[in-house]
This record gives structure tokens, C-alpha cells and sequence, in this order.
């Protein structure tokens, strides 16, 4: 499946972030923009909402509590109860250790297998690298080029927001 793209090439994030308002007030969709380095305020500006990442945290470290707690009480008072000087079965204060780490570990583990599947960066794909200027000193936006897209006025409309350059790329899922 092969796609196109306008690459817009900017020297300066304030020049960006300028254009990327003023190309969403034109109407065009912007498919991403990379950038060397994280961009304060572009999210903003691209429209992108924010993440719900931190609540699927939440409900993973709920887990990792529920499963520590759940077998520490399972295995020291039903499983095999040892009577040590005295102490009860279940005695929530020692369990405090076992169930912070389990909720770490749930919390870590679940967070990373879940950014991996939302983002689609699977390991054994290769990454597409729309202009590799981007991962130096440059700033690119790319605007996915569909049928009836005129490549013309998009140009056009970049220079005039302060584009040095802008080029078309296909790329190829791979």
C-alpha cells in the first residue's frame, strides 16, 4: 500500500507551530510533524486530545494490588498458614512491600504493552523516516496527498506559512 505525502521542511519551532494553526485554518488535515526534539505546545496545536493512558495506568496498578494482596492472603492463611509467635494469618502491614512492587510491575509492564499496541510500534517493522533532516535540525509536516489533492496550492500554502522547502514522498507499508 503505497501513500503520499507533502513533506512542508521548517527551520524554527515558532515558525511551525504558527504554520500548523494557520494550515488547520485552511482546512487542510495534517497527518504528523517531527520534530528533533519535543515541541512545548504543538500538541495544542495539532488538536491532538489528551491521553487516556493514565487511567488504564490506574486500573493496572488496581490489578497488580488486587493479585498481590489476593495471594499473599491466599497463601499465608488458607494455602499454608504458619503460626509465628502468635502473629495472624492475614497482617496487612507486613503484605505492604509485596503489594507496592506487584503494583509496579502491573503498572510498568501493562503501560508498556498498551503504548506499544495504541502506537502501532511493533519491533519487527521498519519505522518510516519521512525526511531524516528531522532527527538533526529540522521541523516536518506531512500532509497525507490524497486523489483530488492539489499539490500546487498545498505548496503554495506552506511557503506563504514559512515552509524553506517542500517536497512529496511515497511511502510503502511495509
Amino acid at each position: 500500500m503505497t501513500k503520499r505525502y507533502a513533506l512542508g521542511i521548517f527551520e524554527d519551532e515558532d515558525v511551525l507551530l504558527h504554520a500548523i494553526e494557520n494550515v488547520r485554518a485552511a482546512g487542510v488535515k495534517i497527518y504528523d510533524v517531527f520534530s528533533p526534539y519535543p515541541v512545548h505546545g504543538i500538541d495544542d496545536a495539532l488538536g491532538i486530545e489528551r491521553s487516556r493512558l493514565p487511567i488504564a495506568a490506574f486500573f493496572y496498578g488496581l490489578c497488580g494490588l488486587s493479585f498481590a494482596l489476593w495471594m499473599q492472603i491466599y497463601m499465608l492463611g488458607f494455602d499454608w498458614p504458619m503460626i509465628i509467635g502468635g502473629k495472624p494469618h492475614i497482617g496487612l502491614p507486613a503484605f505492604i512491600p509485596v503489594s507496592f512492587e506487584l503494583t509496579v510491575l502491573f503498572t510498568a509492564h501493562g503501560m508498556m504493552i498498551t503504548f506499544f499496541l495504541i502506537s502501532k510500534l511493533w519491533p519487527r517493522w521498519k519505522v518510516p523516516v519521512m525526511d531524516v533532516r528531522s532527527t538533526d535540525d529540522k521541523f516536518v509536516m506531512a500532509i497525507e496527498l490524497k486523489e483530488g489533492t492539489d499539490l500546487g496550492n498545498l505548496t503554495q500554502l506552506l511557503r506563504a506559512n514559512g515552509a524553506s522547502e517542500v517536497n512529496e514522498k511515497e511511502m510503502t507499508k511495509e
